[in-house]
């Protein structure tokens, strides 16, 4: 756990979280990350009581990077209300096939979630039931079969990068669920939360926050290099 916080003080704790881990608990029963930061700093810092921590944001189980948990419930409250008024920037890396796309591009898609399945359906005009998802990606650099797209997000919907992408032709590498022809060894996919910039809820400290990509895949590393 040491090694996964890229940030700490009194009232956050921002972890590079791993492909496959849970960012809270859900219905598979699996311990989350949220269980082991609590066990972990009460061992740590040897606390008599219950460890408060609460989840700030959330990010896809496949996905790995950057996931902000706040330790104060002042912290948490100014936090969330600072992620609905898109007060946190959020940066995010995502590695694709290489198609011919244009090099900047701005999507404006509108998505729906399928409970069913746990997708989202992706409209190109206003409908019923969905919600607006906007964001801009940068080609930043390019690999032999594939392209490093550096996103920058204005909403926060459900898998709306993974969505918006695959509408536009290219899908994740590794995103099976969103039409990635091959699913990755370590059953993630290539997202990963790069960046927060945010003001810090308490102090008024601006804060800027970079994930290392995950070491474990030769794509990323490559990208990173």
């Amino acid at each position: 756990m040491e090694e996964q916080i890229v940030y700490e003080d009194n009232h956050l704790l921002v972890i590079n979280k791993k492909v496959g881990q849970l960012v809270q608990g859900d219905k598979t029963g699996d311990e989350s990350l949220l269980d082991s930061i609590k066990n972990f700093i009460k061992i740590r810092d040897a606390k008599p009581g219950n460890v408060f921590l609460g989840l700030v944001h959330r990010i896809d189980r496949p996905t790995s990077g950057l996931v902000i948990y706040a330790k104060t419930s002042k912290a948490l409250s100014r936090l969330t209300q600072m992620v609905k008024n898109r007060e946190v920037k959020k940066t995010y890396w995502a590695v694709v096939a290489k198609e011919m796309i244009p090099q900047s591009q701005r999507l404006v898609h509108y998505l729906q979630k399928n409970e069913k399945n746990n997708k989202a359906i992706v409209f190109t005009k206003v409908t019923d039931g969905a919600k607006e998802a906007i964001l801009t990606y940068h080609i930043i650099k390019k690999l032999d079969n594939y392209l490093l797209l550096e996103i920058d997000l204005e909403t926060g919907r459900h898998h709306q990068i993974r969505a918006q992408l695959s509408k536009s032709g290219v899908p994740i590498k590794g995103d099976l669920k969103y039409g990635s022809p091959r699913s990755n060894p370590d059953g993630g996919i290539n997202l990963h939360a790069r960046k927060l910039e945010f003001i810090h809820p308490v102090t008024k400290e601006n804060i800027e926050i970079i994930a290392p990509v995950p070491q474990n895949d030769a794509i990323w590393r490559a990208c990173e290099e």
